[in-house]
């Protein structure tokens, strides 16, 4: 069973991506950390109890991994283009207590496990050899927290709660058989439309606002 873990945008620089969050939400992101495998970085949004929102960047400070960057990172003209045609809330990750049976089961779509790092946190993470997003963001990446278990707890709480997310693709069907196969607990409403394109329901001291 997979379980919506956190929603990601993808920005091509971090502070991009928090304005962008900010035009949408009415909220500031706070930092969150630097990811030393992927020399990524990222900033946190707290959305629930075990739900968080994530904008990640490079991190134009750190080394060059010497594998393929997740969430697409690697590939800084695809990531650009995909923003500026108005794809930034790219996808989500799921949890799960069997990763490492999820990716035999999939490992074509799902990439391999490797253990990440964010300071003191440390998780597995699938991740494809090509660094891209599963079914270009259709599907969502796969992790396991292991026993400390998602860290939104810990998050400063700045009022914002996840009311829905919503998917449009040329084939609806063919991606609600995927989530099915899957085993995707409580899958996203899927629309006809152009896409992979990904839009999200959030609450806000502000009232109800829509992230994309």
């Amino acid at each position: 069973m997979l379980t919506l873990d956190h929603l990601a945008v993808v920005a091509p620089d971090l502070a991009e991506g928090v304005a962008h969050v900010r035009d949408c939400l009415g909220l500031t992101m706070p930092e969150g950390g630097r990811h030393r495998e992927m020399g990524t970085r990222n900033h946190l949004l707290r959305l629930g109890d075990a739900t968080f929102l994530e904008v990640i960047a490079v991190d134009p400070e750190a080394p060059v991994p010497t594998r393929a960057r997740w969430f697409g990172l690697g590939d800084a003209a695809q990531v650009r283009a995909d923003w500026d045609s108005g794809r930034r809330l790219r996808g989500f990750v799921a949890r799960t207590d069997d990763l490492d049976g999820v990716l035999a089961a999939h490992d074509a779509l799902l990439g391999q496990a490797a253990t990440m790092t964010r300071g003191a946190l440390a998780w597995r993470f699938g991740v494809r050899s090509d660094g891209a997003w599963p079914a270009d963001g259709a599907a969502p990446y796969v992790m396991d927290w292991e026993p400390h278990g998602n860290p939104a707890a810990s998050m400063p709480d700045l009022g914002a709660r996840l009311e829905a997310i919503v998917l449009t693709h040329p084939d609806p069907d063919g991606v609600a058989e995927l989530h099915a196969a899957l085993d995707l607990a409580d899958p996203p409403k899927v629309a006809k439309g152009p896409g992979p394109r990904w839009s999200a329901r959030i609450t806000t001291p502000s009232g109800v606002r829509t992230l994309t």
